[in-house]
């Protein structure tokens, strides 16, 4: 009786039955039968946005942006509020998750070749979500105010100042400054707070809107001219809704496993004046940053700007009408190695300028993550390559 009033008084107002028939296009529609567990990427990272929003929300109940409360803030979180240790790791874990998440997405995208024709919007789309996740990532490092926040945050900082003409002007731009401080952390906070989720769930909505309205790519080959509906295939609910129903459950056990038996150390609250050994960026910055390193800063930021460059404009680079990647071995090579690349370059930052035992013996990293054994009986080390100059 209660839903039959309520359809009368929107009924009334607005054309119900038009909007029924929208949503029932919409649940009805069918996908192609290329569908698997892996097109549920997207809405896994659609739920991980959701998580951090939420979980960010409650975290800004106490958290004070400040040089001087910081930590503090943090620290009372963690310790003294009512769950607050495991919404602050939930936190900490979905911002990592959601990275990997996006990228799985983009990968998938990319072996099934769905951005092709006409699906080149919502690839660049997808590309500039993926980008400023990184950036959701970066900005909300430093808020914690810690020791490794902040050097990280200077070494950061300091790469984008090297940018040629505009270097200078970037820097201080995001330090609001000369040096890291209580201006970088309000900027910071701004944009990690206010700025992005509001960009970001503008260009989630056309992202999803795109991939409704254009549906998902099939492995046919583009189709000259327009390409035709699909009128038979997998029923978007319940089969796929059944899926990502799943997905959600596994992706929410595995994060609140992670926020409780791997938890986030908050270390020890920023000094300017104490540089600790070997500051490194989040993992996810570890592939570029180490690239630098081999290269003169100039060279090797232009290098590495390359990358996100060609993400971007791919589709506008292969017009190849093929999508099946079986067909496509030039693509499928060389986002192979673009991979390969990618896990090599991580690899050798994570190990670079540490110390690791291997089979008995203790092995010491240089900056380019070359190894140098290091004799038992002596206070020196044997070079296992020759010995090289940092680019000046």
């Amino acid at each position: 009786m209660i839903k039959g009033w309520i359809k009368s008084w929107f009924a009334d107002r607005y054309d119900v039955d038009q909007i029924e028939e929208v949503i029932k296009g919409q649940v009805e529609k069918p996908l192609p039968e290329n569908i698997s567990w892996f097109h549920t990427l997207g809405s896994m990272s659609l739920f991980l946005f959701v998580s951090q929003v939420f979980t960010g929300i409650l975290l800004l109940v106490y958290y004070r942006p400040t040089v001087h409360d910081a930590f503090e803030s943090v620290k009372f979180i963690m310790t003294t509020t009512y769950m607050g240790w495991l919404f602050r790791q939930v936190h900490a874990w979905g911002a990592n998750l959601m990275i990997i998440v996006l990228f799985l997405h983009m990968l998938r995208t990319y072996i099934t070749g769905s951005y092709k024709k006409p699906r080149e919007l919502t690839w660049v789309i997808g590309a500039a979500l993926f980008f400023l996740t990184l950036v959701f990532g970066f900005t909300g490092y430093l808020l914690p105010w810690n020791q490794l926040a902040y050097w990280a945050t200077t070494v950061g900082t300091e790469i984008a100042g090297a940018i040629p003409w505009m270097g200078n002007f970037i820097k201080t731009l995001l330090r609001g400054g000369g040096a890291v401080g209580g201006e970088t952390i309000s900027r910071f906070f701004v944009v990690h707070v206010i700025i992005l989720p509001w960009v970001l769930f503008f260009l989630i909505v056309a992202h999803l809107f795109l991939v409704r309205y254009q549906g998902i790519a099939t492995m046919d080959p583009v189709s000259p001219g327009k390409e035709p509906k699909l009128k038979e295939g997998v029923p978007f609910f319940p089969d796929h809704v059944l899926k990502e129903g799943i997905v959600f459950f596994i992706l929410l056990g595995v994060l609140i496993t992670l926020a409780i038996l791997k938890p986030f150390d908050l270390g020890e609250k920023a000094d300017p004046l104490q540089t600790p050994f070997a500051i490194k960026p989040e993992w996810y910055f570890l592939p570029m940053y180490q690239m630098i390193k081999y290269f003169p800063k100039l060279v090797g930021i232009f290098i590495t700007s390359l990358g996100p460059l060609i993400l971007v404009i791919l589709p506008f680079l292969d017009r190849g009408k093929e999508r099946n990647p079986f067909k496509r071995p030039i693509s499928m090579m060389l986002g192979i190695a673009g991979l390969l690349l990618l896990v090599g370059l991580g690899m050798l930052g994570a190990v670079a300028e540490t110390k690791k035992n291997f089979f008995g013996k203790t092995y010491e990293f240089d900056i380019y993550g070359i190894p140098r054994l290091i004799k038992a009986n002596a206070g020196s080390s044997e070079s296992l390559q020759p010995p090289q100059t940092p680019p000046k």
